[in-house]
């Protein structure tokens, strides 16, 4: 009786498999969905049908209604619906699965585009942070995964009424990069930085400031060393940069830091 039992659910389990990828073309060309498993997709040529996976991170994209395009996508750019089943995770350095975009672990500016197991390093522009949900960089204090660490580098913004004739915002310079300042609105600071070949000046009025020529910034001249800037600032403007505050890398002398705010409780005048 129990021989008789066992040979029932093996039968059983072996139709069940065989149902499973036992598809047939529904015509002698196309890309069909697998019925269960997102990253799995049956390839029909002249009426016979061929189990095909994605790679490992990525989905059958089956929003074509002729089933005539096989597109493999990263898996969150994918309608999976029903199809819940995925091959086990494949992993490399910074990449969960060989395939994707993947939040870095220890900074939340930094995420990490796979391509077959191959991570490419990517920053988000100063005041940024990558959200893992929306997959794009956003504000830093607007990213649940940057609340525990330190957003805008530590930086605080003054006590309501401690900087006076600001607006509705102020603008103050980072202590250690000439290039960068901080916009604080509503007691929140966010990073910015100039656009290349500028550096931040400090207004005359506290919590004031703009992207001015580095020669014309005390402290800052030799920000950008050696650098032809005029080469740089024709080339941004091409591009359509010069004024978009982008956080290009650039190689740089910083030289000494910027000099400390207590140098400027006396505005220097003009040279007549």
């Amino acid at each position: 009786m129990k021989t008789f039992a066992c040979l029932l659910v093996l039968s059983a389990l072996t139709y069940s498999a065989y149902g499973q990828e036992n598809f047939k073309c529904p015509d002698d060309f196309g890309f069909y969905p697998h019925h269960i498993s997102c990253d799995k997709y049956w390839k029909c040529d002249n009426n016979v049908a061929e189990l095909k996976t994605c790679g490992n991170g990525l989905a059958f994209d089956a929003s074509d209604p002729k089933f005539l395009t096989e597109n493999c996508d990263y898996i969150h750019n994918v309608e999976c619906n029903d199809r819940t089943q995925l091959e086990p995770a494949v992993g490399t350095a910074h990449c969960e699965r060989l395939y994707g975009i993947f939040a870095d672990e220890a900074k939340c500016d930094v995420f990490w585009n796979c391509w077959n197991g191959e991570a490419s390093r990517y920053q988000c522009s100063p005041g940024l942070a990558y959200d893992r949900e929306a997959r794009v960089c956003m504000w830093a204090d607007q990213v649940p995964e940057c609340k525990n660490e330190e957003v805008a580098g530590g930086f605080s913004c003054p006590a309501a009424g401690e900087v006076a004739n600001s607006g509705s915002f102020s603008r103050h310079a980072h202590p250690e990069d000439c290039r960068k300042y901080y916009i604080c609105l509503e007691g929140t600071a966010r990073e910015y930085g100039c656009p290349i070949g500028t550096v931040f000046k400090i207004g005359d009025a506290d919590g004031t400031g703009n992207c001015e020529d580095p020669e014309d910034v005390p402290g800052c001249e030799d920000y950008y060393g050696d650098l032809d800037l005029k080469s740089i600032r024709k080339s941004e403007l091409l591009a359509g940069l010069n004024s978009s505050g982008s956080s290009r890398a650039v190689t740089h002398n910083k030289g000494k830091p910027r000099p400390a705010p207590a140098s400027r409780t006396a505005p220097e005048q003009p040279a007549n």
